[in-house]
Order: C-alpha cells, then sequence, then structure tokens
C-alpha cells in the first residue's frame, strides 16, 4: 500500500489537479497495455529463490508519491459499458460487516485465491498481495501496477503463492511468464491506474485456477457500493502471516484521485490485494472491481482503490492473450 508523503505537500499541488490533472478523457480506445515477458530459465530461478525464509522476510512494497506524479493524474475514461466476466451468487445477509481490518476467518473460496505476491525491487526482497481471477487462460493474477513494476524497472522473480501460511504454500509458487501494466501507470505512474496483473506458468502440469479456483472480476460498476477488501499487509501491526479483511460502504475520493475509498486500516504489503462487491461471505466469493493501492498520511485508516473502467478492462483482456 502506498502512504503520500505529507499533506502540504499534496496540496501545493491541488491547483494543477483541479484545473488540469483530473479532466475527463474522451471515451476512446485505450492506449496499448504494457507488457513484459519472463524467459523461461527466470522463471525457474524464480521458483527456486523463494525459500520460505526468504519469504518471512521480504519487505512490505509500501511507497510514497511526491507532488509531479500527483500532477500527472488522469481519471478514467468515462462512458464504458458495465462488463461482469464470471457473475457470483448474491451476497447473503454479512456478519463481517463493517470491519476496519481483521483476520478473515470465513473460509469460502477467497482463502484459496488470495495470496502473496513476492519479487525483487532494486536488489531487495519485496512483498505485494494478489488475487486469482476468471478467465480464458485460467493463469490470471490481479494486483497492483507498482506490484509488477515501480520506478521504471519491471520487478523480477516474481511468484504468487496462493493462501500464503507463514513461510508455506500450500498450493505453490507460481512463478509470472507475463506481467503487465496499464500504460498510464507505464508512463507516469498515474495512481488512479495502479493496476498490474500476472500470467503465471502451469505448476506440475495444472494451470492456477484449476488449483485455486477464481474470482469473478467487473469492469465500469460504478462507486458507492459495499466492498470487501483482502490482503496480507505485513508492516506493523501486522506482520504478513494471515489474511486480513476490511469491509464497508465504499464512497469516492473527494480529494485528489478518482478512486474508491474504504475505512480499513491495512498497512504496506497488502498493496494489490482483492476489492470485491457482491461478495458472499458463506461462499466467500465476489466479483472484483479495485485492489489496495494507497493511503494519505494525514487521512489514517483509510484505503484506496483504482477504479476498474475501460483501462482495467484492457489490461485483463490483452492477459487472457498473453
Amino acid at each position: 500500500m502506498r502512504r503520500h508523503r505529507t499533506a502540504a505537500g499534496i496540496l501545493s499541488a491541488v491547483g494543477a489537479l483541479l484545473t488540469g490533472g483530473l479532466t475527463t478523457a474522451n471515451a476512446a480506445t485505450p492506449a496499448p497495455v504494457s507488457a513484459h515477458s519472463v524467459p523461461a530459465a527466470a522463471q525457474h530461478t524464480a521458483a527456486a529463490f523463494w525459500t520460505a525464509d526468504r519469504m518471512r522476510s521480504a519487505t512490505p512494497l509500501d511507497l510514497h508519491l511526491g507532488t509531479s506524479a500527483l500532477k500527472a493524474l488522469k481519471a478514467p475514461k468515462p462512458g464504458g459499458v458495465t462488463t461482469t466476466v464470471a457473475p457470483t451468487p448474491a451476497a447473503v445477509a454479512p456478519t463481517a460487516f463493517p470491519q476496519a481490518g481483521g483476520p478473515w476467518t470465513g473460509g469460502g473460496a477467497v482463502v484459496k485465491t488470495s495470496g502473496r505476491v513476492f519479487f525483487t525491487f532494486q536488489g531487495r526482497t519485496a512483498s505485494c498481495s494478489g488475487n486469482a481471477v476468471t478467465g480464458q487462460n485460467a493463469s490470471t493474477v490481479i494486483t497492483a501496477g507498482h506490484c509488477v513494476k515501480y520506478q521504471g524497472s519491471w520487478h523480477t522473480n516474481w511468484v504468487f503463492v496462493p493462501a500464503y501460511d507463514n513461510g508455506q504454500a500450500p498450493y505453490g509458487q507460481w512463478a509470472a511468464s507475463k506481467t503487465l501494466t496499464t500504460p498510464q501507470w507505464e508512463a507516469s505512474e498515474d495512481i488512479n491506474h495502479d493496476i498490474g496483473a500476472a500470467v503465471v506458468a502451469p505448476l506440475n502440469g495444472q494451470k492456477l485456477t484449476s488449483v485455486t479456483g477464481a474470482q469473478g472480476i467487473q469492469f465500469n460498476g460504478g462507486y458507492n457500493k459495499q466492498m470487501y477488501a483482502f490482503g496480507f499487509p505485513a508492516a506493523s501491526p501486522y506482520d504478513g502471516t494471515k489474511l486480513i479483511h476490511c469491509s464497508g460502504n465504499s464512497s469516492r475520493d473527494f480529494l485528489f484521485s478518482q478512486d474508491h475509498s474504504l475505512g480499513c486500516n491495512m498497512t504496506g504489503g497488502s498493496s494489490g490485494g482483492p476489492w470485491f462487491t457482491g461478495f458472499s461471505e458463506t461462499a466467500g466469493t465476489g466479483l472484483q472491481v479495485s485492489v489496495n493501492s494507497f493511503g494519505y498520511t494525514f487521512l489514517p485508516n483509510r484505503m484506496f482503490g483504482p477504479y476498474f473502467g475501460n483501462e482495467a478492462k484492457a489490461l485483463y483482456d490483452k492477459a487472457q492473450v498473453s
């Protein structure tokens, strides 16, 4: 999860944001999705690299944005048609709602589809979160953009560990054969488009979602919904060993981004974890509509996640044919 450094620094950019940074683009065809292919040899290296000790000691990727990045913000393109892939059962009466942050004890599909993401960033081991979604390639993980690429470099030794359990990988370590992000994140690390994906290679002759199951995904579904967010925060007071969740009525960020906003105390390492609408606590299934992305330092216990619009749909579609 990302934290903006200071309130004063952010407020100094408000004029640029309101006059130009948040103007909506037209609904033209999204720019080409950025992708990075991982050679087979590097996939094998990644799988061998992540020992239990390395996973336990990985540093949560909790980054900060300066005002120069904020000035480049662009809203997701409007006018997209609501698209739902693999509808899930309707939610039943909730018992874990609302929740500001705590271990998920409800079981269900989300325990296997959610996991920790591990990678090497600037020579150090680091971690985020991710989620397996349905798709024709049965191998797609959705995460945050900064969990696949940051500061001009694609992360290396990238693996997804579903149902991570304190150094153990009960359903295996799935090495990325390709990582992808939105062109807006690629060009300027625009927080509105902090979305990433990975296509993972088969493991022991099986594809990812045949082992873990998969969550549905929805694009252009609107704002102001009941949301459930999941992740593996590894910065204090959390330690990365448990699947944590938050839930509540979401809203639209009224400050600087066009993101969803949710009361949530998850910390660094939760970045890339899924946000669901229409979530069934009984089945542990929902429609993924965002990921944990960032927070403001002057607004504690609130998480923000990018809106899945046309650009996110283009990213997902690209992953299916990669």
